[in-house]
């Protein structure tokens, strides 16, 4: 059962989303550094009153999730791109994504609609009260229906405190679950694509998480992971955020935790047949019988 705390705060994080989403559909444009655009978002967020549940992932392309800028990318905006940020308060996540289709290819037009539509599809099954199956049936059958396919091995998840990915996935295919969505706070996030629908790990990203706490002899690593801990607690963060924060030492520090086992790094996710990927994400709030969109 949710309490008090935990919608109020989803929803302040979804009404925050929605004023950074709308904007940034407006400025973002081709040309445009990554990490000019990731900074602007996650600075807009701290600017409205929230904090970044996670580094904004910018997915050119095939690049289907976990890419975001490094503190010295030079890669600019262009293609198919993928915009998914998150926003808490108070460890409560609120998260989404869209896709801009920067060149005006006609392809790509295509299936960012067929991304938003599946997205629509999945949210009126939950609002009927369907099993997980059935959420990922609409999902697959909107994919196929406009010619793409929806990639099976990503998916939507439950979202609770401090926890972006709470243990619940929701399928983007017909898995034939039976479990219905009960009360909670769920991410649904179809991604379609021209291509296999399916992703492989790809390099590392720089998208770290915290897994265990644990001694570790380097002062500076020590100081870095006591900071990780009280920022972030076990929600993702990047090297570009602890590079800006600590200098270029934070690098070294991050590389230790990883082989203490302490954090674990994130890779890039890219479809196997290197076809370009659109994804739509909503986060919605399940109370009693009513299903709210958030973002």
């Amino acid at each position: 059962m949710l309490d008090k705390e935990a919608v109020e705060s989803t929803r302040k994080a979804g009404e925050i989303v929605r004023k950074v989403k709308s904007e940034a559909k407006d400025w973002i444009k081709q040309g445009i550094l990554l990490i000019e655009i990731a900074e602007k978002i996650e600075e807009h967020i701290v600017k409205l009153g929230g904090k970044p549940a996670f580094p904004v992932n910018l997915g050119i392309n095939e690049y289907a999730a976990h890419y975001t800028p490094n503190h010295e990318d030079k890669t600019i905006a262009y293609g198919l791109l993928k915009v998914d940020f998150g926003v808490h308060v108070k460890g409560y996540v609120a998260d989404n994504a869209f896709s801009l289709n920067l060149d005006k290819s006609e392809k790509n037009k295509k299936l960012i609609e067929a991304s938003e539509l599946a997205l629509a599809e999945a949210i009126e099954s939950i609002k009927r009260g369907e099993t997980l199956g059935e959420i990922g049936s609409a999902i697959q059958t909107t994919a196929s229906d406009t010619g793409f396919s929806a990639i099976q091995n990503l998916s939507g998840h439950s979202i609770e405190q401090w926890e972006l990915h709470s243990g619940l996935t929701i399928p983007n295919y017909n898995n034939n679950s039976s479990i219905v969505l009960e009360e909670g706070i769920y991410a649904i996030e179809p991604f379609i694509t021209t291509g296999e629908g399916k992703v492989y790990d790809g390099k590392p990203s720089g998208i770290y998480q915290l897994k265990k706490s644990g001694g570790i002899r380097d002062a500076n690593a020590r100081e870095i992971l006591k900071y990780i801990s009280e920022e972030y607690n076990t929600l993702p963060f990047c090297s570009r955020w602890l590079v800006k924060k600590f200098g270029r030492r934070a690098l070294i520090s991050l590389s230790f935790l990883e082989s203490a086992g302490i954090l674990h790094q994130f890779t890039q996710l890219v479809e196997k047949s290197k076809a370009p990927v659109a994804q739509s994400e909503a986060t919605i709030i399940i109370l009693g019988e009513d299903v709210e969109v958030v973002t």
